[in-house]
């Protein structure tokens, strides 16, 4: 029996894969996996309902299995209050930057071949695509 915090198969699988300078996006539930994902990119379904699973939990239990070098998150419109980022900042490494690229910017860096992991999330608060770049161990 795995004795760690996180114990979902394929997560577990997909995250063995990483390496570092990979990146694992976890997706809020607005966004399009399909469509705005590599095509050999693992998505991982854990959109059980709105709400479940919550993002910052997710990240909470990746980061009990691998190290994270930066954060990239999707900018927000101006007067938008994202929420989400001091959840995400409490849970990430001290020093781990957290950058943030434009709509298209965003897209195309989760589209790159460096994304080989991409979970749905029941997260349903907007702008809180999270992708992961990798650290050494």
């Amino acid at each position: 029996m795995i004795k760690t915090e996180l114990i979902h198969p394929a997560l577990i699988g997909a995250l063995a894969k990483c390496g570092h300078k990979t990146q694992v996006l976890i997706a809020d539930s607005n966004y399009a996996v399909v469509t705005n994902a590599p095509r050999q990119a693992e998505v991982v379904y854990l959109n059980l309902s709105p709400g479940v699973l919550p993002a910052p939990l997710i990240l909470e239990k990746l980061l009990s299995c691998i190290n994270v070098e930066q954060a990239t998150m999707m900018a927000c419109p101006a007067g938008f209050t994202n929420t989400v980022v001091a959840e995400y900042q409490q849970l990430l490494p001290a020093g781990c930057p957290l950058v943030y690229l434009p709509r298209e910017g965003f897209y195309c860096q989760v589209k790159s071949e460096q994304t080989l992991l991409v979970i749905a999330s029941g997260e349903q608060r907007r702008f809180a695509n999270l992708l992961l770049t990798v650290a050494p161990v």
